[in-house]
């Protein structure tokens, strides 16, 4: 049996990215912009995440490595050789994928907490490298100034205002990917591996070429969210690379649902926005979010996105209750 979560009709997504689309022409705040460009940003990590964990049942624990190999990919192509940053940001996002390819040779010779073990080790070796390679990533003082995005086609992409509709195109780009691989063959077969590795192979499915494949999307969708976040903050350090970020990604996916389609967007709106307004907390933000993320996991379990198919399976039965006390 599969998740089937918040889904939106196609009308719907467009009907929320036109929307979206409209809010730079309102000229908002610079705060507001920059939280609206971060969420969309943390939303594609959110949806790389998912894709293993809710579509193969899989948690890669190395998820925000790539983030920070796509971002300083990024920073160092445009910073220290000068790239383009049109030109640099498809590199990220293949050296991603490539990467994503390394450690699932390995890593998928593990299976359940094992291969979660494994792949936080790798994400800590990542953020290690990252911290100590001074001569290439600038160690503990990080990548500062590193250039924004430049003109394209006229537009000056430097201004916050136009560089919200490079987020918001790679965003929706993001959406579009995930959810057409969710309805082709091989998404099925990445939520039958869920269902079963040995009922998968008893069906014909490659499950290591499927994982894979799936482990390659995940950190290509991590890269792509890196190589905005470099050229929007313009400042990188080892801490995005970090446990810590993939935990929080992680936390953006359980609140809005795993392997729902609106769920990574979803939460990751809601809890960024939420810690923003907890700014003045500090250390205690997560203090606050424990006990409120135990009574979702107890309550909603499949997040908020959950919640709505809950809601639709009470009408329904309603209805057809109602439909039998009419006949």
């Amino acid at each position: 049996m599969t998740r089937s979560g918040f889904k939106p009709g196609p009308l719907v997504w467009v009907a929320v990215f036109a929307l979206a689309a409209l809010l730079p022409l309102l000229q908002p705040g610079g705060f507001v912009l920059d939280v609206a460009i971060n969420v969309m940003i943390w939303s594609m990590v959110a949806y790389g995440l998912n894709v293993m964990l809710g579509y193969t049942g899989q948690l890669p624990l190395a998820h925000a490595g790539f983030f920070g190999i796509g971002a300083y990919t990024v920073g160092i192509l445009t910073l220290k050789q000068g790239w383009n940053f049109w030109l640099a940001w498809p590199a990220a996002i293949v050296i991603c994928a490539l990467g994503g390819l390394l450690l699932g040779l390995v890593a998928f010779r593990t299976k359940g907490d094992a291969f979660s073990i494994f792949t936080l080790g790798v994400g800590v070796i990542i953020a290690l490298v990252i911290n100590k390679w001074d001569s290439l990533t600038g160690g503990n003082d990080g990548l500062n100034g590193v250039p924004p995005a430049s003109s394209l086609f006229g537009i000056d992409f430097s201004r916050s205002a136009n560089f919200y509709y490079v987020a918001l195109a790679a965003l929706a780009l993001t959406v579009l990917i995930v959810a057409r691989t969710r309805q082709s063959v091989f998404g099925r077969s990445l939520v039958a591996i869920r269902g079963g590795e040995d009922l998968a192979r008893s069906a014909g499915i490659d499950v290591y070429s499927h994982k894979l494949r799936a482990l390659m999307l995940s950190t290509a969708i991590a890269g792509l969210a890196g190589g905005v976040y470099a050229a929007y903050v313009g400042f990188l350090g080892s801490a995005v690379a970090g446990p810590t970020t993939t935990f929080t990604v992680l936390l953006y996916l359980l609140v809005g649902g795993v392997g729902t389609l609106a769920g990574p967007l979803l939460g990751t709106g809601i809890v960024y926005v939420a810690l923003q307004f907890l700014k003045g907390l500090q250390d205690y933000q997560y203090i606050v979010f424990g006990p409120l993320l135990v009574l979702l996991v107890l309550f909603a379990p499949q997040g908020l996105a959950g919640l709505w198919d809950r809601a639709q399976a009470r009408r329904v039965q309603a209805r057809a209750e109602r439909a039998v006390d009419h006949a």
